[in-house]
């Protein structure tokens, strides 16, 4: 493939480290197609790090050389190449206390946070949050994020990061070996679930009345439709789709959300604000990959019991 040409708002980027995440292999078998129909052949990859070399004339933020971080627009996706262009506006400078390879692993997770409490979520200071699951990378966000809002932060996770999950800020820690948080919690204001449809009983049963369930994996609505001004059909497809969901939030009185999180050069500005404060330093696994290595490294993300973030990463020595 040819290095992409910018247009004036684009900024083209020299790639350092491309991050795996489940998102790839969704958009790779079709099951996001309803969202956004990609015409193939598709270059995958969502989040990356990397260098800028070309500037668009509008561009005026940034400066040759600048070291950055992107989730990249959900319709411009193509992470896992030497060279992507990008709109300015949805990069953002790397965070000073992050290489290539941990900034990697923090755009998506980080903006997922702040995009949930912020707008579905609506978080106010004051309100209690509980993240089952939340012990890994998008907890180690989320909490910083959601502390700063002024919200007391609850999380079950395995017994191994307890103490760094209370070290991020956390207020309660749950080990889900030994302790059933749902025998321990209730009138909790809003929990973000990372676990999925099993958990989704235990979930509903702690939250109080008018509370709110945000969803990273259990699936869209027609709310979620809705929001992103999807066609007709569209939201009625997503409406049949997310129907028992939202008919069991319901009858326990709380509302259901979704997220799929966009891209936002202002918003990870700020996210860089709270990891430098707070020294975030994203997990990212050992093992390493290039760029001719992709589907071992999506295999790898999906069944080999990663510990932290799986990278591809790009060798300077490679020819341009």
């Amino acid at each position: 493939m040819d290095v992409p040409t910018i247009n004036d708002t684009e900024v083209l980027i020299k790639v350092k480290e491309a991050a795996v995440n489940p998102l790839d292999a969704l958009i790779g078998t079709g099951s996001l197609r309803l969202m956004h129909h990609y015409q193939l052949p598709q270059t995958m990859g969502n989040e990356l790090t990397g260098e800028i070399v070309q500037l668009g004339r509008s561009v005026t933020q940034f400066n040759l050389g600048d070291s950055v971080y992107t989730r990249l627009p959900f319709h411009q996706i193509g992470a896992f190449a030497q060279y992507v262009a990008v709109d300015a506006s949805a990069i953002a400078p790397l965070p000073s206390n992050l290489d290539f390879k941990t900034g990697a692993a923090a755009a998506l997770t980080g903006l997922t946070a702040y995009q949930g409490l912020h707008e579905i979520l609506a978080a106010k200071s004051g309100q209690t949050l509980f993240i089952p699951g939340g012990s890994g990378s998008f907890g180690q966000m989320a909490i910083p994020i959601a502390k700063a809002l002024g919200l007391t932060v609850i999380v079950s996770g395995n017994a191994q990061a307890k103490e760094r999950t209370l070290a991020a800020g956390a207020d309660q820690y749950f080990d889900y070996h030994t302790q059933n948080y749902w025998e321990l919690l209730s009138d909790v204001d809003l929990v973000i679930d990372t676990l999925g449809p099993a958990e989704l009983e235990h979930e509903l049963s702690i939250i109080k009345p008018g509370g709110q369930l945000l969803s990273l994996i259990m699936g869209p609505n027609g709310a979620f439709a809705r929001a992103q001004h999807m066609p007709l059909l569209q939201r009625i497809l997503f409406g049949l789709n997310g129907r028992k969901l939202d008919q069991q939030a319901k009858k326990a009185g709380v509302t259901y959300h979704f997220i799929f999180v966009r891209s936002d050069g202002q918003q990870l500005r700020a996210i860089s604000k709270l990891i430098e404060a707070n020294n975030i330093v994203p997990a990212v696994d050992s093992k390493s990959f290039d760029l001719t290595e992709v589907n071992e490294a999506q295999a790898y993300l999906a069944n080999g019991h990663p510990r932290g973030k799986v990278l591809i990463h790009f060798d300077d020595t490679v020819s341009d």
